[in-house]
């Protein structure tokens, strides 16, 4: 066998000195994107891990706050039961005070006109006793029985007469 012209050497020697320095620049990147690729995936598991602390918070954060709003949820049914018992208990009171009221207000409608009656005896009581006559003597303004206004003082005192006692004017208030 023949040993290959030195021209032919030297191409593959060069051949493979480009070879290993692509290999060695293979080799380097590879290295490089490795060391990248290790970077990136610490950062991602470190983003990864303060992600799910702060979910965890979150979710932590939340059933505080469910717990917070249902203590208040219930805390304000309590409150609703109160002020519908309160409810409740013054419709009671006011069903029991409906007739006092509605009295009241009658009392009211008629205390005008009683106070007009009571002004009316008042003036007849101060009119005075009518003037003495005698018993069956009609009054000049027509019929009737002669009316007199009586305490009943000296009468009543005698003793329990038979006779018909005069009219009184009065008020017993």
């Amino acid at each position: 066998m023949s040993a290959p012209p030195p021209l032919q050497i030297r191409e593959a020697n060069a051949h493979l000195a480009a070879l290993h320095r692509r290999a060695a620049e293979l080799e380097t990147r590879l290295l490089a994107a490795e060391r990248t690729v290790h970077a990136q995936a610490e950062r991602l598991a470190c983003q990864d891990q303060q992600l799910r602390a702060a979910l965890d918070e979150l979710g932590r954060a939340k059933d505080r706050e469910i717990s917070a709003l249902q203590e208040q949820l219930l805390s304000s049914e309590a409150a609703v039961r109160s002020l519908q018992a309160t409810v409740d208990q013054r419709d009671q009171t006011i069903q029991q005070l409906q007739p006092r009221a509605d009295l009241l207000q009658d009392i009211a409608r008629w205390r005008p006109p009683l106070a007009s009656l009571l002004a009316t005896l008042e003036e007849a009581e101060g009119l005075g006793p009518l003037p003495a006559s005698e018993p069956g003597q009609l009054l000049p303004d027509g019929p009737g029985p002669p009316l007199g206004n009586s305490t009943g003082g000296e009468e009543e005192e005698e003793g329990g007469q038979d006779e018909p006692q005069p009219a009184m004017f009065g008020t017993t208030v």
